[in-house]
């Protein structure tokens, strides 16, 4: 495996520090890009997550029996599975699901990497909807083979269920799909989310659906059922790293309702973290009960920095041009400068001291996709004076 240092830079020389997907370099190339400007960058407006909060903020939203479990708790070895308590508070949020069908991880990507090593082998194929988180590509991979359906970017980031039937095989076990999306922030219609349920169901593949970004939808109307719901064969990833802003917990799980893959997904955790931590569990259960303040709170953050953003990219519209996300926190705009997205975030690194995620951290093996982009976060506070930075050194 490539070293970190060597990683970093490649980074700052070529503008990304991907070699290739589906090797562990390209699974590490993101939080390798992100590692590599942390130190020497003021402002990351690129951000995936939520503003955060502290623990003392987040116990304060805590009921008797929260503060008692965390006065009394021992820092022994938990349930692999994840607290019983946890895991209904998890389940509260599903519908057909029940706390026997969720199980808990050292955050979505564990569960991500679970679940496909549970479903995947050398002669399985899998599809995957892209742009996507790049590890979900990245391990699909390493596992078996894999064809990508890429989101149209003319046509709103949509998606052509036709294309996904299109790439079906007989030998096909999974599609994966993330919606609300990252990076670009498309939620996917009521309408063709029943189409993609309808197609898997008649071949017989799992549906993997990463769902981090569910309850940050700009309109409620818009939210989808958890896959986990509406799908026997559906698998539904969730944390509170992004809608509640507390990617330090490290709190994520997967929900289905087959007990047979839920138990080769906790088989596979043995080979991982083992169980979550114990202080981790009872705030997360916290973060989860109290949900409905913490996301009303941080939408309200969201919405102010979408309108700055908007403002920024309205006074540059010669340079810049977006579809508005329809949820979540990040956007995915493009860059019409001649110098290019790549030389162009780095130069903003290095002279302005904003980090940006350029296209080639979601650059994929699988097909072409714009390379003309950055993402943009706008979940966090300290947006504004990344923007007025940005803006200072454009031309």
């Amino acid at each position: 495996m490539v070293e970190n240092e060597q990683l970093h830079q490649d980074a700052r020389t070529s503008g990304h520090g991907v070699r290739a997907a589906g090797t562990p370099e390209h699974e590490l190339a993101l939080a390798s890009y992100l590692s590599c400007w942390h130190g020497t960058t003021r402002h990351h407006i690129s951000a995936s997550q939520s503003e955060t909060m502290t623990v003392a903020e987040l116990l304060e939203l805590g009921d008797g029996e929260d503060l008692e479990r965390w006065r009394t708790l021992q820092l022994g070895y938990t349930d692999p599975l994840g607290a019983p308590w946890l895991r209904r508070a998890i389940a509260a949020g599903y519908g057909a699901a029940q706390d026997a069908d969720v199980v808990c991880f050292a955050g979505a990507q564990e569960a991500l990497f679970a679940v496909l090593h549970a479903l995947l082998g050398r002669s399985d194929h899998a599809i995957v909807v892209l742009p996507n988180y790049p590890a979900v590509e990245a391990l699909a991979l390493s596992l078996c083979n894999v064809s990508g359906v890429a989101l149209d970017a003319a046509d709103g980031w949509s998606l052509d269920i036709d294309a996904v039937a299109r790439a079906i095989r007989p030998d096909t076990r999974l599609v994966a799909i993330s919606f609300p999306n990252n990076p670009t922030g498309h939620v996917l219609p009521r309408g063709s989310l029943a189409a993609l349920v309808a197609l898997c169901r008649q071949h017989g593949i799992w549906l993997l659906s990463d769902e981090v970004y569910r309850l940050t939808e700009r309109d409620p109307a818009r939210r989808l059922p958890p896959v986990a719901d509406i799908y026997e064969r559906g698998i539904s990833l969730g944390a509170v790293s992004k809608a509640h802003g507390l990617p330090g917990l490290r709190i994520g799980w997967a929900a289905c309702r087959d007990p047979e893959l839920a138990a080769r997904m906790a088989m596979k955790r043995q080979y991982l973290s083992t169980c979550s931590a114990g202080p981790s569990e009872v705030l997360g259960c916290i973060a989860i009960r109290a949900a409905p303040s913490i996301i009303a709170r941080n939408r309200r953050i969201a919405e102010d920095n979408l309108a700055l953003v908007c403002g920024f990219l309205k006074r540059h519209a010669g340079l810049f041009d977006w579809t508005l996300p329809e949820a979540g926190m990040v956007g995915y705009v493009r860059y019409r400068g001649a110098d290019g997205v790549e030389a162009w975030a780095r130069r903003m690194a290095q002279v302005a001291g904003v980090l940006l995620l350029p296209a080639s951290m979601f650059r994929s093996r699988l097909l072409e996709l714009p390379d003309d982009r950055f993402r943009v976060g706008f979940g966090c506070h300290g947006l504004a004076a990344g923007l007025d930075a940005l803006e200072r050194h454009l031309g």
